[in-house]
C-alpha cells in the first residue's frame, strides 16, 4: 500500500537513533511505566523515517466504524484484551489487526504516561520505532483503517502547523488542548495530546506545550526567548 507522506522544505533537525533512542528509553523507563496495569485501552506511537527523515505514522479511521471515533485521525489501538498481558501487547496486537505490521518487542522504546480519553477510559500510549517506511508493507484492514499518512517531526515541530483550542465550562475558561494543521488531515483530541507528548520526548528544547488543564498539573509553560 503506498502511504501519503506530507513533507516542506524544513531544516533536518531530530533524529530516531542513537544518544535520542537512547534518552528517549531511559526517561520512559524512568516516568511511563505507571498505569499499565488498570488501562483500559493502549495505542501504539508509530515512529518511522520516510526517505531518511524522522516522522509519525497515522491513521484515519473508517467513518462507517460504530461509536465516537469514526473519521478521527488516530494511532493504531485499541481496548485492552485479557490475552495481551500489558500495554505493550494490546499496542502490537492493535498494529497488526489494523495495519498488517508485525513488530519485534525490542522496537518498542516504552510507555508514554496514560491519558483519559472522552469516556473516561485511561488509554496508555506505547512509543515504537517503525524504522523505514519504504522497508514495510503496510496491509490496512479497510473495515478500520481509511487512510495511512506520515507527517515529518519537522513538520510537526513548525509553529506554523501547531495550534490549539480553548474550552469552556460552565460558561468560564475550562482547559486548553493542542492542534496540528496544514497537513493532509487535522489531529485534534487525544492523538494531539499524545503527538505533544512525543514531541517533548524527542525534542525538548524545540516543542512549546499548548495543553493547559488547570488543577491537573498539566500547564503550558512560558513561551521561550
Amino acid at each position: 500500500m503506498r502511504v501519503a507522506s506530507w513533507a516542506r522544505g524544513v531544516p533536518h533537525r531530530v533524529t530516531l537513533c542513537g544518544g535520542t533512542e537512547r534518552r528517549c528509553r531511559r526517561l520512559l523507563a524512568e516516568g511511563g511505566a505507571g498505569g499499565g496495569a488498570e488501562a483500559g485501552a493502549a495505542v501504539l506511537v508509530p515512529l518511522c523515517s520516510v526517505r531518511g527523515r524522522p516522522a509519525l505514522l497515522y491513521t484515519l479511521r473508517c467513518s462507517r466504524l460504530r461509536g465516537p471515533y469514526g473519521g478521527d485521525v488516530s494511532f493504531p489501538g485499541g481496548k485492552r484484551e485479557a490475552a495481551d498481558g500489558g500495554a505493550e501487547g494490546t499496542a502490537l496486537r492493535e498494529a497488526r489487526e489494523e495495519l498488517g505490521l508485525n513488530l519485534r518487542e525490542e522496537s518498542v522504546w516504552g510507555r508514554l504516561r496514560g491519558l483519559p480519553e472522552r469516556h473516561g477510559m485511561l488509554v496508555v500510549p506505547v512509543v515504537a520505532n517503525l524504522g523505514p517506511l519504504e522497508d514495510l508493507t503496510l496491509s490496512p484492514n479497510p473495515d478500520e483503517v481509511a487512510e495511512v499518512f506520515t507527517l515529518p517531526l519537522e513538520h510537526l515541530l513548525q509553529e506554523e502547523n501547531q495550534g490549539y483550542t480553548h474550552f469552556r465550562t460552565a460558561g468560564r475558561y475550562g482547559y486548553t488542548l493542542p492542534v496540528f494543521l496544514n497537513g493532509p488531515h487535522r489531529i485534534w483530541g487525544l492523538t494531539a495530546i499524545i503527538t505533544e507528548l512525543t514531541l517533548e520526548l524527542l525534542a525538548p528544547d524545540l516543542y512549546c506545550r499548548k495543553t493547559h488543564v488547570p488543577g491537573r498539573g498539566i500547564t503550558a509553560p512560558q513561551k521561550r526567548a
